[in-house]
């Protein structure tokens, strides 16, 4: 069944509207042009200064014609991973969860497929859903759908979407459980338009708002958290329409790299403190491209030129090109670090540092710092590869595919009646017992979240004959759950938070466990190291969750039609309690006001 996920006209309400913010604006230096690398460490950052509203420009170069995409849509229901990895691809499950990948096109005839192209390349960020919103003629088409890119899309449904303006999203819910009606982009009128929007994270202070807007008589049709920025922008009195996404802006609390698109206009926001990653690429044919990762841009042969800085917006439109604005500025950004432990592709550049690069080096650190007598290094696949290849490196030991990953495992298969010992991991990993047979062998992954899928990995390799077993993980131990759009377990289910890192090591089954020491880390990232966040590893947030309910975990019961809004309560935990907030929020913070 394919299916779109339009939204009903928002409310007008304008109870919540109040001018916009007082604090001064900043706007950014025309960005010079860099060429892309993918070994770039560092990207030039713009010097602010405040002024009046003035703009840089860059002219467009966009030419016309078009095509576009969705499709079929099959329903997963997922049970926990710890029950047998039934419904659910075994490995990945004890893994935090990629929040979500945008894109948006501006200024190509093609935008809609190109868009397609560009979810493809994203589709590790998310695969729970997918959408497409096209512009053709002043309307915005909307086509989205439950499953896989290439699942959800297929020629016919590319038809369907026209026009040189494209805005996309691929899925895996952090807030707001997996049913159509929560799949992006949203598409809502109101009474001077339309406006899509496709948003990559978490916000903090969600429920907090919709309470406020519901008061106000706003009327919700989602359980997600982006449906507010939409309500934000309705209700706002400023103008012209990028200033109602910065009025809109001021109010969220939290992460969000978000595209939006209206009858003319394409849109990129990044939050303050650049949480999650944008990027801005230009194809051949002058037309403008954010991305998530660079990795899109590459597919669809788009010129990677900047990151979208923390705090600004972009404005891309035919008559001026491309507007940049700085919202609120920050003097120190907060990236998410585990972006270049895990979530993102090693071929692409993320806070304008080569992932590829992150990643070898975690693996040489370790082997410099957690070194053991070994005959191979293994890594688990796909994540923890290139660490493997720097630790083996380092080692000198000689580096061997010792699991072999099946890509061709569906999202749901059948376990036979006689129950089979760690079915799922078995069903995506198979030992290469020529490999490990009699060897003291060192397995390198990037991350241990629960600690249940680590001990069965330690199990197949020791029944495939391995002498020793040593884990090195490629990243701290994970003690504190994230707010900021990745979709990890309460703190209470984060093994690290629970043991020691001997009590892990006999949890797990291996003969030694080494993670990547946290100040090595630090000192590795050089001057950039402020600018990253490390809640996950340090508890200390850089906004503080202010709710008593603040993230999702788990599928909530809800058929996508018909589920109350209270439904979701049973899949939100509660935020981190007991904290010194003077202690634990970074001091330069200043929370908004609603």
């Amino acid at each position: 069944m394919a299916a779109s996920a339009n939204l009903s006209p928002l409310s007008s309400s304008s109870a919540l509207s109040k001018p916009i913010s007082k604090r001064p604006y900043f706007f950014l230096t025309t960005p010079q042009k860099n060429t892309f690398s993918h070994f770039s460490k560092t990207l030039p950052k713009p010097s602010c200064f405040p002024c009046k509203r003035v703009f840089h420009t860059q002219k467009p170069q966009f030419s016309i014609s078009s095509k576009n995409p969705i499709s079929e849509f099959f329903s997963t229901s997922q049970s926990d991973p710890e029950d047998d990895f039934v419904s659910s691809s075994g490995v990945g499950d004890d893994k935090p969860r990629e929040e979500c990948g945008v894109v948006g096109i501006f200024g190509d005839p093609e935008a809609s497929r190109l868009c397609y192209l560009a979810l493809h390349a994203l589709q590790h960020r998310g695969q729970e859903g997918a959408g497409i919103v096209a512009v053709n003629n002043n309307v915005l088409q909307s086509v989205t759908g439950v499953g896989l890119v290439s699942e959800v899309f297929n020629e016919s449904k590319l038809d369907e979407l026209p026009g040189e303006m494209a805005i996309g999203h691929v899925r895996y819910s952090t807030a707001g459980s997996s049913m159509l009606k929560n799949v992006q982009p949203f598409v809502a009128g109101y009474r001077f338009g339309s406006v899509g929007v496709a948003h990559n994270g978490n916000l903090v202070n969600y429920r907090a708002l919709r309470a406020m807007l519901e008061d106000n008589g706003s009327i919700f049709n989602t359980t997600s958290d982006t449906e507010v920025v939409l309500h934000l922008i309705a209700i706002s009195k400023a103008r012209p329409f990028f200033l109602r996404i910065v009025d809109a802006c001021e109010k969220l609390e939290g992460a969000y790299s978000m595209v939006f698109v209206t009858e003319d206009k394409l849109v990129a926001v990044r939050d303050p403190f650049g949480f999650r990653p944008l990027v801005m690429g230009r194809r051949r044919n002058g037309a403008v491209v954010f991305a998530s990762e660079t990795c899109a841009l590459d597919l669809i042969e788009a010129t990677y030129e900047r990151e979208v800085y923390p705090g600004e917006v972009l404005v891309v439109d035919k008559k001026d090109g491309v507007q940049s604005l700085c919202l609120i500025p920050h003097p120190v950004p907060k990236q998410c670090i585990f972006e270049h432990i895990y979530f993102a592709l090693p071929n692409s550049v993320v806070f304008g540092r080569s992932v590829y690069e992150s990643r070898y080096a975690f693996g040489e650190i370790l082997a410099t710092e957690a070194p053991v007598d070994c005959d191979v290094v293994i890594a688990v696949p796909d994540s923890g590869v290139v660490a493997a290849l720097g630790y083996a490196a380092k080692a000198g030991v000689a580096f061997q595919q010792g699991l072999i990953r099946s890509h061709y495992v569906g999202r749901t298969f059948i376990e036979p009646s006689q129950k089979i010992r760690d079915f799922g991991v078995k069903l995506k990993l198979s030992p290469v017992r020529g490999v490990l047979e009699g060897k003291r062998v060192v397995v390198v992954d990037d991350s241990i979240v629960r600690g249940t899928t680590s001990s069965k990995i330690v199990r197949l390799i020791k029944e495939a004959g391995a002498k020793e077993v040593h884990m090195r993980i490629a990243s701290p131990p994970i003690i504190g759950s994230c707010y900021y759009g990745v979709d990890t377990p309460s703190s209470e289910e984060l093994i690290s938070n629970r043991m020691s890192v001997e009590e892990i090591r006999e949890f797990i089954g291996c003969d030694s466990l080494a993670f990547l020491p946290f100040d090595s880390l630090k000192e590795m990232l050089g001057s950039d190291s402020p600018n990253f966040c490390y809640a996950c590893f340090s508890g200390k947030y850089p906004v503080m969750p202010r709710e008593v309910k603040v993230k999702r975990v788990g599928d909530f019961l809800d058929d996508g039609l018909n589920g109350p809004f209270d439904s979701i309560d049973g899949g939100w935990v509660k935020g981190p309690q007991n904290f010194n907030i003077e202690k634990q929020i970074d001091p330069l913070y200043q929370p908004s006001k609603i």
